[in-house]
């Protein structure tokens, strides 16, 4: 399966005209904050946090050269914080921080989507796509949450 950052993109892009657009500069940050940990918590099944943390860690460094207000953004254990940032969420001009969110985003899948030979792309768009803000998580929501594909991962891990 080749799937190239466009195809990516156009998720994001997707999930962020349903999700976050006309949000506020604070609730688009609670948006991405809740999409992020939708796509952490998929990838977690398979990649183990210390991987997950070292491509969010790369990730973020390249989000940073474009969008230095990333910086304030903390790679943890358990996925991505974004406290410093909500913070001072006003200071910054709320196109750019959409643009910002967006390139974590599709870089994020992209990187996973390379690494994993694109087996969990399917997945992982999947899941980010039922991420409506304020609505919880993925699997408190129930009524979008779609059967499962089976990528055969979990087999090949035992």
């Amino acid at each position: 399966m080749m799937v190239d950052a466009h195809e990516h993109g156009a998720c994001v892009d997707s999930w962020m005209d349903q999700a976050t657009n006309g949000l506020p500069a604070g609730r688009l940050l609670q948006a991405f904050e809740q999409g992020f940990a939708a796509l952490w918590g998929r990838a977690n099944r398979t990649l183990a946090d210390v991987t997950l943390m070292a491509i969010l860690d790369r990730v973020l460094c390249v989000a940073t050269e474009q969008y230095p207000f990333l910086s304030a953004l903390k790679v943890e254990a358990n996925g991505l914080r974004c406290q410093e940032l909500q913070a001072r969420a006003d200071s910054v001009e709320h196109d750019q921080l959409a643009q910002g969110v967006r390139f974590v985003l599709v870089e994020f899948l992209t990187v996973l989507g390379n690494l994993t030979a694109e087996i969990l792309t399917p997945a992982l768009h999947s899941e980010l796509s039922k991420v409506m803000p304020g609505e919880g998580s993925p699997d408190e929501r129930g009524s979008r949450s779609e059967p499962e594909i089976d990528t055969g991962e979990e087999r090949a891990r035992s």
